[in-house]
């Protein structure tokens, strides 16, 4: 169900291998992603820069290596969408690696107002009354018209919605799939001893998310990562009425949260594994807010979601350098995925979506 323009939706696949979804894909978004690699401040002024010096070469050796060992037929997806949308492979895998780079660029390259690439806002809560997950998919303002949505089938039958930043592969936002599983993402910043060079990349663990076939599967995928700096994975399973959060961060370490009656807040910040982290003022201050707001009703939660009444750090974001480019909100006992591109409080939705 769309409302005005906006957000894209393409239907790709079935397709005889991954490399042929990333192609199609890729070639049918090309202006954008071409758009998005000429207007990326943090690509061009950060990325570009130090993997095209010296110091870079081991690094991005061994994301290649390790990456293209762990998930063969993603990163044939990735080159796809280099192909397809004719654009160096090095920049498509640059900006799917941006989280695991950007740690290793040297600080006096840094811009302080590109520091923060995105940020992300959940509420979620599983009680007698409702059963419901909602998000603010947050990012760069350079991200703003840079998205689009996927509906993929797979060749095994398999398939995947999800909500995709333009040359990343699907999904580093959000996406629900054919077994009634759906996960929102949150970044969350680990301190610099805690990151290992050249582990598994994230985009390449939440793609492999969509193609998870329970909750227990879908810890399983997180958990036999190796990654390079820890996430948190808000996991959704509608048939069976449960949510859980589950922190990672390098050496396998993972915790597991169960969403219950209690609203669960969740920004950027560690909030129960154990690892030492940056102490992000915006998170904080978004928490603190949060948890000064009624949550007792799904009004509650979009209306929580669409607080901008803190004007340096506001739960909804709209720049300068910060922006919520939508807002999903999962409801498991309607079976709905809906998205919304302006204010949650105004309850508008883009789209919703029928999850099986």
């Amino acid at each position: 169900m769309e409302a005005a323009n906006k957000l894209e939706i393409y239907e790709v696949g079935p397709c005889e291998d991954p490399y042929q979804i990333g192609y199609s894909i890729g070639n049918h978004f090309s202006k954008l992603i071409q758009s998005r690699l000429l207007t990326d401040s943090i690509f061009n002024n950060q990325l570009l820069p130090f993997a095209q010096s010296p110091q870079a070469c081991s690094l991005l050796q061994s994301l290649s290596v390790n990456n293209e060992t762990k998930f063969p037929d993603y990163w044939n997806e990735m080159r796809g969408i280099a192909h397809g949308s004719g654009v160096p492979f090095l920049h498509i895998m640059l900006l799917n690696f941006r989280k695991e780079i950007l740690p290793f660029v040297p600080k006096m390259e840094k811009v302080e107002d590109e520091e923060t690439i995105d940020d992300c806002s959940d509420v979620l809560v599983v009680s007698d009354t409702m059963a419901v997950a909602v998000h603010n998919e947050d990012a760069n303002v350079a991200l703003v018209g840079h998205t689009y949505l996927i509906k993929a089938t797979l060749s095994n039958g398999q398939s995947y919605t999800a909500y995709t930043y333009a040359g990343e592969l699907p999904s580093c936002a959000f996406g629900f799939n054919n077994h009634g599983l759906a996960f929102t993402l949150n970044s969350v910043p680990p301190a610099e001893s805690e990151i290992v060079a050249g582990g598994i990349g994230r985009n390449f663990i939440s793609r492999d998310l969509l193609e998870a076939t329970s909750l227990d599967d879908a810890v399983t995928r997180i958990r036999s990562s190796l990654v390079s700096v820890g996430h948190s994975y808000n996991l959704i399973d509608v048939n069976l009425r449960r949510i859980l959060n589950v922190e990672t961060a390098s050496s396998q370490r993972l915790s597991v949260h169960e969403v219950e009656s209690t609203p669960f807040f969740h920004a950027n910040m560690y909030l129960h594994l154990e690892v030492d982290q940056v102490h992000d003022q915006n998170s904080i201050s978004r928490q603190n807010r949060a948890d000064m707001l009624p949550k007792k009703s799904k009004q509650d939660l979009l209306s929580l979601l669409g607080d901008t009444d803190d004007h340096k750090y506001p739960i909804f974001m709209q720049g300068p350098t910060l922006y919520t480019l939508c807002t999903v909100v999962i409801d498991l006992d309607e079976r709905t995925l809906a998205i919304t591109e302006a204010n949650p409080r105004k309850g508008e939705a883009s789209y919703v979506f029928t999850m099986a």
